[in-house]
């Protein structure tokens, strides 16, 4: 039977005590495990080396992630064995039985926090929140990235978590459902991505596309990505770019068929969102553009010399409905110059195989704090 770490706090590191058996997993025949993130793309990106640490360490454990419908796609991309239950940000999963342990990977609580001790749990690992003394946990820790809060929380209760377990297998062919149309690209392609959730974190569109404009001109294939609703944004940018409209995939793209083209590009060109995400996961080079939050707290972890966060060192509201004055202050050449930059870079290791073999020391992407002018 698995037996479950608990904390080092309390105890020495190694000394585990068993879970009753029988309550929450298929037919009550072994222990289960509920966690909750019910979150975007960039969030469960984050999230994966938590999820990863808890397999290992309760392997034979029935193990439930209640989220998004949509994380179903995300699980198998990243290689995971997880059920997912399909759940609301702050609910209660539906048709969730008590499980004997919940872990609460959505926020600081109280009231994801809340939302998982309704079911029962026979342990509840959280983080503590002043409102909420009845559940107790660690302080939420700030100025820390994403993934490092949610190791860190596990570590804490004796589970063994590495936050730069960021990357993840290649797509599977099968995930490309292409025919002649299809729009999977080969070869040398730039993944142009404008969108955002918030205003606030939303480059404007014309120097995405001016920016797209010069990889297009440099020989690249432009692609311009998003989701449905922001088919009209990539539109303006492909149009301003004059790359024309079979540029255009975004409302076109499975998340499968998103992650086939991020895996095979040359370059990923986007802001602070999910798509950055991706090529931290798929060893994709790639410029990202932050405003209101600082590359340190959501930024790629891992193969800096890949990656190039331009950041005009200021904070904000990453929800705000206005573009952030930081991002706003990020020109178009600087952009320009860094995707050059990046380019250039990998077309050096391309032959050394240095994309797939990267020094497990090299821990920070690279971060370039923009002078003011």
């Amino acid at each position: 039977m698995s037996v479950l770490p608990t904390p080092t706090a309390e105890r020495p590191a190694g000394d585990v005590r068993p879970l009753p058996p029988g309550r929450g997993g298929p037919g009550g025949s072994g222990p289960s495990l509920l966690v909750s993130r019910a979150l975007g793309l960039g969030d469960f990106a984050t999230a994966v080396p938590a999820l990863r640490a808890l397999e290992r360490a309760l392997p034979a454990w029935h193990r439930v992630l209640a989220g998004p419908s949509w994380y179903r796609h995300l699980v198998a991309l990243a290689g995971l064995r997880w059920e997912v239950l399909p759940t609301e940000p702050l609910c209660v999963p539906d048709g969730a039985s008590a499980p004997d342990l919940a872990v609460n990977l959505h926020g600081r609580g109280p009231q994801s926090t809340a939302a998982l001790a309704s079911l029962g749990p026979e342990r509840l690992w959280t983080h503590g929140h002043p409102s909420a003394p009845e559940w107790p946990g660690p302080e939420w820790p700030r100025g820390v990235h994403d993934a490092e809060i949610w190791c860190r929380l596990l570590r804490l209760h004796g589970v063994a978590a590495d936050p730069d377990d960021l990357r993840w297998p290649r797509p599977p062919e099968w995930a490309d459902r292409s025919g002649p149309g299809d729009p999977v690209v080969a070869g040398d392609t730039a993944v142009v991505h404008p969108g955002a959730a918030s205003e606030s974190r939303r480059w404007p569109a014309e120097r995405f596309a001016r920016v797209a404009a010069h990889l297009a001109a440099s020989g690249l294939r432009v692609v311009v990505t998003g989701s449905e609703r922001e088919a009209a944004l990539a539109e303006r940018v492909a149009e301003a770019a004059g790359i024309g409209p079979r540029a255009v995939l975004a409302g076109r793209t499975s998340l499968d068929l998103l992650a086939r083209l991020v895996a095979g590009a040359r370059l990923v060109v986007c802001g602070d969102t999910g798509v950055g995400h991706l090529s931290t996961a798929y060893g994709t080079p790639s410029v990202r553009l932050f405003g209101p939050v600082p590359p340190r707290l959501w930024g790629p972890r891992v193969d800096r010399d890949l990656h190039v966060c331009l950041w005009r060192g200021g904070r904000g509201d990453p929800h705000a409905a206005t573009l952030d004055p930081g991002l706003e202050a990020i020109g178009m050449e600087e952009v320009v110059t860094a995707c050059d930059t990046v380019l250039a870079a990998a077309a050096g290791h391309a032959g050394e195989g240095a994309v797939a073999g990267r020094a497990a020391g090299e821990r920070t992407a690279g971060e370039k704090r923009i002078s003011e002018p």
